[in-house]
């Protein structure tokens, strides 16, 4: 330790960072571009399998330790692959948030179907069965993003699901700019966006807590305590 501490270690840490920007930045962006340009091209190929590995694995982004919403600009998603990020996103925060309503009430509700379900994740390191139901809503509403309700988003909204409503809000004007009735597109985001997200979740959480792999207090939030 010495006394410029202070100054030396931001310093030191901005002008690596500018470095290692400057020279391994533009190769990192390629290479995510290529892989989110394969993404978007494979959904429209295989929209069911792809499907259900965009929505859970966006899904699951969301609510880990790191941003989905990042990851899906980095990788410049968008069209059926970006809708079916939006309904993965959404499966995970209306999840957790109807999952953990008898231990958390509806400020816990809130806070995770408008805020961020990442609030969860003390709690899933403790007991990772509590992510399933979100993972398994996400696994089945994401093929019906992509076929059924040809649902499509842009990159900025793909990673944020019902986060602040920007996922549902860019879904919209996605949807409506590319010529969709404006009623058809809201009634669409109700359903596979919010409706069944809070069915599938729900369902799947009662029956995990019946056979005793969900216990009371698993999802309760440190912050209600």
């Amino acid at each position: 330790r010495t006394k410029v501490d202070i100054i030396v270690v931001p310093f030191v840490t901005i002008i690596v960072g500018g470095v290692v920007a400057k020279f391994v930045g533009p190769g990192i962006s390629s290479f995510m571009t290529a892989i989110g340009s394969f993404v978007n091209w494979a959904t429209t190929i295989q929209p069911i399998l792809m499907g259900i590995i965009v929505s859970v694995v966006v899904g699951m982004a969301l609510t880990a330790p790191i941003s989905s919403a990042a990851l899906c600009i980095m990788l410049g998603l968008d069209g059926l692959a970006a809708g079916a990020a939006t309904v993965g996103c959404c499966a995970n925060m209306l999840g957790f948030a109807i999952g953990s309503f008898p231990e958390n009430g509806i400020g816990g509700f809130i806070s995770q179907g408008i805020g961020t379900s990442m609030l969860q994740v003390p709690n899933i390191v403790r007991r990772p069965a509590i992510w399933l139901p979100s993972i398994l809503t996400s696994a089945i509403l994401g093929p019906f993003a992509t076929t059924l309700f040809a649902m499509t988003n842009n990159a900025a909204g793909a990673g944020m699901g019902t986060s602040g409503l920007v996922g549902n809000i860019n879904t919209y004007i996605v949807m409506t700019a590319a010529g969709e009735a404006p009623g058809i597109v809201l009634l669409k985001i109700a359903l596979i966006q919010i409706i069944l997200p809070l069915l599938l979740a729900w369902g799947f959480t009662v029956l995990f807590r019946r056979i005793g792999w969900i216990k009371k207090g698993d999802m309760k939030l440190e912050l209600q305590e």
